[in-house]
């Protein structure tokens, strides 16, 4: 035979071979024929309580005790009427002299019994009003707050929750290397 037939069919033999090799490989390389998407499969809100203090005023109709002013603070009339009264009595004994110094001893000391005797009146005399009086008190506003969003997300039997500071639009994330691309804009199952 010839050599030339020999080295010709050899080649082709070879070159044959790296054909089909190169298309099994082809066949067995992923197809990754453009970007790589994941579905956003729920968006759960994560909140937390926030309280916060508030004051509340009103105005309340209170009523009072308080001692009544004296109208004769020097207790005056106490004064002259026990005077008036002790003189009455002091006159009624002896004679003479006597009657005089009974009389004059008994306008002293029915003074100052009179005066006393006002003054314990007044002592436990009360008067009762009433005034307006603006109360206060504090009390808690709790309101909930958005501290994030929980995005369940899955590309093929991969399934994963990321936490997010915002809530995604768009029902599929771009994947980069397996991860997805929150800071990019997602898209939709349309476009």
């Amino acid at each position: 035979m010839n050599k030339s037939i020999v080295i010709g069919a050899t080649l082709s033999v070879l070159g044959l071979g790296g054909l089909g090799y190169g298309a099994w490989q082809v066949q067995q390389a992923p197809r990754e024929s453009g970007p790589q998407f994941a579905e956003v499969v729920s968006v759960q809100p994560v909140t937390r309580s926030v309280e916060t203090p508030r004051e509340v005023c009103e105005d309340v109709v209170v009523q009072q005790q308080a001692q009544a002013p004296s109208r004769d603070p020097h207790r005056i009339a106490g004064t002259a009427a026990g005077a008036v009264i002790g003189g009455l009595l002091g006159n009624q004994v002896g004679g003479g002299s006597g009657k005089t110094l009974a009389t004059v001893a008994g306008v002293v000391g029915g003074g100052f019994a009179g005066r006393e005797i006002q003054g314990r009146i007044e002592a436990n005399q009360t008067r009762t009003y009433t005034t307006t009086q603006r109360q206060c008190h504090t009390v808690m506003d709790s309101r909930e707050e958005t501290v994030g969003y929980d995005v369940t997300w899955r590309h093929g039997d991969l399934t994963e929750v990321s936490r997010l500071d915002h809530q995604p639009q768009g029902d599929r994330v771009l994947l980069e290397e397996g991860q997805p691309r929150w800071d990019l804009p997602l898209a939709t199952s349309d476009g």
